[in-house]
């Protein structure tokens, strides 16, 4: 397994191609901007471009949304001694920490209007200045951005520079969420097992049953691979040294609940009553495919859904997938989502989908 498969976990299409991207994209100095849901792991794309750009500077990660802006810039390009109030010595900024390396800025969404336009100055001229300082200072740094949010929406109402978005916006990457590649889970279970069974120095861990991996690969995982985590160490404290079946996965770990061995012998008798009957459930349950059935569950997760909001979704995600395969060519894809050509053109319209270059 190489050193990006280990930061990076999954053989996925989305984690293939991602993959491919970050090895086509790190030993160059271009500016990436690393888009997708929270908890998917935009950091670890991060780390996997600094490995291997080669650089021998640092990695210097910070969370625009954690730092209160007004101290957000004095972290960012650092300060000299007098600036303001408190400011008793001179402090060399992450800009400055990041010479020779990598700067990661994430959920660069949130940063302040007032920091964009120095941010972009220092992106064309390489150079900053220290808060209440006057002299330039060159820095060789190589900039990654992240942020969950819709940058070009922000944009349309002034929360966010046009000019620095297209700056920054020059090798865009798009992390899968979780449910789009559930495939991927075993391994990820794998890992995460590996990583605490390292951490805790040889404590008695779980194993997950096929039929527990099965119901983890059907839940819709909002919070993706941050969630996925939790619920493994949330599994490691309620079922240590123990297998973990497809029930114990609904009923106690992802709706919090200690397991009750009175329910677990009761259950084990009833399951053991019916074989054939488990099987047939287990094998339904094998394969990830979406399916209306699976969202008989989803309250036994969730409070609501936003349906219109959900149906719209899958409607661009299908749409836009079969004019992929058909290679833009409108009347085969139509025919794939067994809609009229004159339909699918009117929901392209209606979705502003574009034909596939």
């Amino acid at each position: 397994m190489t050193s990006l498969d280990n930061l990076l976990v999954g053989q996925s299409g989305p984690m293939r191609e991602i993959k491919r991207l970050i090895e086509l994209a790190a030993p160059s100095t271009t500016t990436l901007l690393v888009q997708g849901e929270t908890g998917t792991g935009k950091e670890l794309v991060a780390q996997a471009i600094h490995s291997l750009s080669g650089r021998v500077g640092q990695l210097i990660s910070v969370n625009c949304s954690a730092i209160p802006s007004e101290l957000l810039e004095s972290e960012l390009f650092g300060h000299e001694k007098g600036a303001f109030t408190g400011a008793d010595k001179l402090r060399a900024g992450r800009f400055e920490l990041a010479d020779g390396g990598t700067l990661f800025l994430d959920e660069i969404g949130d940063m302040p209007l007032s920091l964009q336009a120095k941010l972009l100055r220092a992106l064309e001229s390489r150079t900053i200045q220290r808060v209440g300082g006057s002299k330039e200072i060159e820095v060789d740094f190589r900039l990654v951005c992240a942020t969950h949010q819709n940058i070009e929406a922000d944009i349309e109402t002034g929360k966010f520079r046009a000019d620095l978005f297209y700056r920054i916006n020059v090798f865009p990457l798009t992390m899968p969420a979780l449910a789009a590649r559930a495939v991927d889970i075993p391994m990820l279970v794998e890992a995460i097992i590996k990583r605490i069974k390292k951490e805790s120095k040889g404590a008695n861990l779980p194993t997950f049953k096929d039929s527990a991996m099965s119901e983890l690969m059907r839940y819709p995982w909002p919070g993706n691979v941050r969630e996925l985590r939790n619920v493994i160490e949330r599994a490691c404290l309620l079922y240590p040294g123990r297998s973990v079946e497809n029930n114990d996965v609904r009923n106690n770990l992802l709706r919090i609940k200690a397991p009750d061995p009175v329910e677990e012998q009761e259950a084990l008798w009833m399951a053991s009553a019916d074989f054939t009957a488990v099987d047939r459930e287990e094998e339904s349950a094998r394969l990830p495919l979406p399916h209306p059935s699976h969202y008989e569950d989803w309250f036994s997760y969730f409070d609501n859904i936003d349906l219109r909001r959900h149906l719209q979704d899958v409607e661009i995600v299908l749409i836009e997938a079969a004019l992929q395969k058909s290679g833009g060519m409108i009347s085969t894809a139509a025919e794939a989502l067994k809609l009229r050509r004159t339909t699918l053109i009117e929901k392209m319209k209606k979705f502003m989908i574009e034909k596939p270059s």
